[in-house]
């Protein structure tokens, strides 16, 4: 039996047997056909919950007969029980099942066997019912949407969050890498400039070592040397730090676009601006520069601005794409 079908078919009002026999008989198909089912046979349940109620045995306690002895009446008739009555509300149930969904729901615990029989219901009354129960399901079921729903929003919101989170992740071993790149390469021309000034240092001294020895064959008084000045390596001008660059794009229609982006963000950030302004139709397209040529090809809109020279101001011409 499903619990869930079970638990919602009982929250309805209808006693515990009564859902395991509507749910086994429509084969836990769900809460809808079990909920037909009932209603259509109510009757049927109603006369078999009047039964066992008949078939259980009448209280009769012997303290009320030995008193009914002692003080000469005669002993009360024994009347026959068709129901429990909830002395707490006055509501009637037809047996031991509904008693205890209802005292679990409540919490009234004062309940006694009446002679009242509860009536069947009639054809306007289950309508009536089965308008509420079609009620409460929809709104459990709307509930159960909006649930659904506000999980599926937050599992949206945790997969964009986790996104974001991989690209800055990214960015970030992609700058730590071109630091590192940068800084290697400034070492390599440093020390290739030492080693070259070494070897002109080199062969100067030897130049003059020849000189001198020419000097004495001939017999003349070498001067002293002069004093060896090794030039300072002259160190590259300060680049200016931009953050910035502004990049002028240039439509098929001959219209222009302008626009300002930091210089770490990628070629595809460009891209996609021009996608959501573009005045000159829908096609595909391929972008480049003219001073120097280059035609952008599909890695380099990974890369970030400031490595493809687009820094601090750029102008890209938006061509045709060749497949379009």
């Amino acid at each position: 039996m499903s619990s869930e079908s079970a638990t919602v078919l009982m929250d309805m009002g209808f006693s515990k047997d009564q859902v395991e026999r509507a749910l086994q008989v429509t084969g836990n198909q769900g809460v809808e056909p079990a909920m037909e089912w009932l209603l259509a046979h109510s009757d049927d349940l109603n006369q078999s919950s009047g039964a066992a109620v008949n078939s259980a045995p009448t209280t009769s306690s012997s303290e009320d007969t030995s008193k009914s002895n002692e003080t000469g009446d005669s002993p009360p008739s024994e009347v026959e029980a068709k129901s429990f009555k909830c002395n707490d509300c006055n509501k009637l149930f037809k047996d031991q099942g509904e008693v205890e969904f209802h005292a679990a729901k409540s919490g009234h615990t004062n309940f006694a066997e009446s002679t009242e029989e509860k009536k069947a219901l009639t054809e306007e009354e289950k309508l009536a019912q089965k308008r509420l129960l079609e009620q409460k399901l929809l709104e459990k079921r709307r509930e159960r949407e909006k649930r659904e729903e506000n999980e599926a929003l937050e599992r949206e919101k945790n997969r964009i969050r986790a996104g974001k989170e991989m690209v800055e992740i990214k960015k970030k071993l992609q700058d730590e890498e071109l630091r590192k790149a940068i800084e290697q390469r400034k070492k390599e021309k440093e020390e290739d400039m030492k080693a070259r000034q070494r070897i002109k240092d080199q062969i100067e001294a030897d130049r003059q070592a020849r000189r001198e020895k020419m000097l004495q064959q001939q017999g003349v008084e070498t001067p002293p040397p002069p004093p060896v000045v090794i030039p300072e390596v002259a160190k590259p001008a300060a680049k200016k730090d931009y953050t910035e660059t502004r990049i002028q794009i240039r439509l098929l229609n001959g219209e222009s676009l302008t626009q300002t982006f930091g210089i770490k963000e990628q070629l595809s950030a460009v891209r996609l601006y021009i996608e959501l302004n573009r005045t000159d139709g829908d096609g595909g397209f391929s972008l480049m520069t003219t001073f120097p040529r280059k035609v952008f090809v599909e890695d380099d809109y990974d890369k970030p601005l400031d490595v493809l020279g687009l820094v601090p101001s750029a102008v890209i011409i938006v061509t045709k794409s060749p497949c379009s």
